[in-house]
């Protein structure tokens, strides 16, 4: 069985065995990690660990190919980012005029060419293909204004946010048009991020939740769903309860189930949403993985195993492998994924 074949029977909960996604290392990992691998990218990384699938991020891939504007969405105007609550372009924007004004990216500049490559040689090794723009819309627009404006403005300025939102949305949606009329069926699912949550809870309230994000979020989950992709979700932190939402909205795997945040042990997720939903992460990087035994890696690995079942991707509790995560422990939890 390929890869793809095996990503895409756990996507449908018909698995037998679970899944393995080894995450991406960061980039002060890397050249500690490719040397112990013997590995010359991140590619060959996920060859050598047996990943089932790959994310193969446009954005990585030199999609922006603006000369005059190098920074798809330049929200500081040029300067540097000191804090999530720096102010940005609308920090203090009361018309929606401004925003109108303002110079929007367009989709003209978006070149696909090398990420194409990137899922040709995918396809080839038989792994399942997770692409699609970032289209992280929520933490864009969060940076237009600065975290505390944004969230304050949802009540002062909801026509400006709503207004900063369309338009990043629309960019977005557009990217991904034109990235999936030339992939087609070579994509197997539009994997996309936005972090809703903290270690304890939602950014922001449900209500406002459902106001200012979920009309957006399912833009793109009906985008997906119309190219009969499959829908990967990255969203950090304690996200409970905007899970049912998300499952509503089309979701078919949540990643990476960041297990030290509030109610995203895997036995309070597996309790309310397995068979629901399926579950791609759960590996601790804030404990176990940078600083527990190899053998605590293995035991927590097929602790999870037991409780989400089958149809299940063993996966770092976050996607980026920091440098403190031993090479050894990453070995030690792609062993106990494919027992």
């Amino acid at each position: 069985m390929t890869g793809k074949e095996h990503f895409l029977n756990i996507a449908n909960r018909k698995s037998d065995k679970c899944g393995f996604w080894h995450g991406c290392p960061n980039p002060a990992s890397i050249e500690k990690l490719y040397g112990y691998f013997g590995v010359e990218n991140d590619f060959e990384l996920g060859l050598k660990l047996n990943s089932t699938c790959r994310w193969v991020m446009p954005e990585k891939y030199g999609m922006w190919q603006n000369p005059e504007q190098p920074v798809m969405f330049d929200v500081l105007l040029g300067k540097k980012r000191d804090s999530l609550n720096q102010a940005g372009v609308f920090a203090d924007c009361e018309d929606v005029s401004e925003v109108e004004r303002f110079p929007w990216p367009d989709v003209k500049y978006c070149d696909f060419t090398k990420t194409l490559e990137e899922i040709d040689k995918t396809i080839e090794a038989g792994q399942a293909v997770l692409s699609g723009s970032w289209s992280a819309f929520f933490h864009i627009a969060c940076d237009f204004f600065g975290m505390e404006n944004y969230f304050v403005k949802m009540y002062t300025d909801p026509a400006v946010v709503e207004a900063v939102t369309e338009h990043i949305v629309d960019f977005y949606m557009a990217a991904n048009e034109k990235l999936f009329d030339l992939a087609g069926d070579k994509i197997d699912a539009f994997f996309f991020g936005n972090d809703f949550g903290s270690q304890l809870d939602l950014l922001i309230s449900p209500e406002m939740f459902l106001k200012f994000v979920m009309p957006y979020f399912i833009k793109f989950t009906q985008q997906a769903k119309r190219r009969g992709y499959k829908v990967v979700l990255h969203s950090c932190g304690a996200i409970d309860k905007a899970i049912p939402y998300l499952i509503d909205a089309g979701v078919d795997i949540l990643h990476p189930i960041q297990a030290k945040a509030a109610n995203m042990d895997a036995d309070s997720l597996s309790k309310k949403y397995n068979g629901k939903i399926v579950f791609m992460g759960g590996v601790d990087t804030q404990h176990i993985l940078p600083f527990g035994t190899p053998q605590e890696v293995r035991d927590e690995v097929r602790r999870i195993r037991e409780i989400f079942g089958p149809n299940f991707i063993v996966s770092p509790s976050h996607e980026s492998l920091l440098p403190n995560i031993p090479p050894e422990n990453i070995v030690a939890m792609m062993e106990a994924a494919m027992e």
